[in-house]
């Protein structure tokens, strides 16, 4: 199903089990908020996170905001009640950790569906296994509800016992895999998270390496990460100048009966202005997201 296109240049991963967190996210200038109640949660805190991410949906004060909520994993016994909790929540979609196959996917459609969970709640299928990026294709195809995946760089460095350097050289299949395959499948795909908060050349280089390989955004695990991904993955002046240039060109070609046209020296086709008025197009939601939110 067609979900809704927005900015999601920063999706800020807060534990909710920190009300100071939840309270806090109200004013993070981040595209997303993402309610967790996996990693950042001890097992002994899971029942009261996942009625305070409910709560905080409900309250409608995150603006505009995504908001999402993060399930724990589905071999786990918080699983169900956190989806059955997320389906009514009002929650714009539900991330779901560790999906292997398309039977992950098929059994949380078929909770949250049980549960009331409206069609336009999308799920966001995190692809952190090896499994889960032998069988991306799979995951994507499992369900319409599926709106997205999210790498999750961490926990597959964990299973391939690889190193986790800033340029993610020993990930990049994984990363262009998860890229294709949303692209493949009209799905938004967003980056994994840089943990290392004291190395902030190595998170931009991560968050430019990320936009290169043509992710939508990327999750944070900090607030202090949102203005740097938010710059990255949003177009330069200088990228809006020249869509906008394009564009003109292209109008100005047709209105002459030509079907091509020279830029600079170099052609434009068709590809290049659908290209560069989707950009001109995501400018101008990034503007209204931060107009509404001001």
């Amino acid at each position: 199903m067609p979900f809704v296109s927005r900015p999601r240049r920063s999706m800020l991963y807060m534990p909710a089990s920190n009300a100071r967190a939840l309270e806090k996210a109200k004013n993070i200038p981040a595209d997303g908020i993402i309610f967790d109640l996996e990693d950042a949660v001890a097992p002994d805190a899971k029942p009261a996170a996942r009625a305070a991410a409910v709560a905080a949906v409900k309250s409608k004060s995150y603006g505009r905001r995504e908001v999402m909520i993060r399930a724990n994993a589905l071999d786990t016994p918080w699983s169900r009640d956190d989806l059955q909790a997320i389906a009514t929540s009002g929650a714009d979609g539900v991330v779901l950790p560790k999906v292997n196959d398309a039977n992950g996917v098929r059994t949380a459609v078929a909770i949250l569906k049980g549960a009331g969970a409206p069609d336009e709640m999308g799920l966001w299928a995190m692809i952190e296994t090896p499994l889960g990026v032998i069988n991306a294709r799979e995951i994507a195809a499992a369900s319409p509800r599926v709106a997205g995946l999210c790498v999750g760089t961490a926990d597959l460095a964990k299973d391939l016992h690889c190193a986790h350097p800033a340029d993610r050289a020993p990930m990049l299949m994984a990363l262009q895999t998860a890229v294709m395959v949303a692209r493949a499948f009209g799905l938004y795909v967003l980056d994994g998270v840089h943990v290392d908060l004291d190395d902030a050349v190595g998170y931009e280089a991560a968050c430019r390496q990320g936009r290169a390989l043509g992710f939508d955004g990327k999750t944070l695990i900090h607030p202090m990460q949102v203005d740097v991904a938010n710059a990255v993955f949003a177009p330069g002046t200088d990228e809006i100048e020249r869509a906008k240039r394009i564009v003109a060109a292209h109008e100005d070609a047709a209105a002459k009966g030509h079907g091509v046209t020279l830029l600079d020296g170099r052609l434009v086709e068709v590809l290049h202005v659908a290209e560069a008025k989707r950009l001109l197009a995501f400018a101008d939601d990034i503007a209204a997201l931060q107009s509404a939110n001001a």
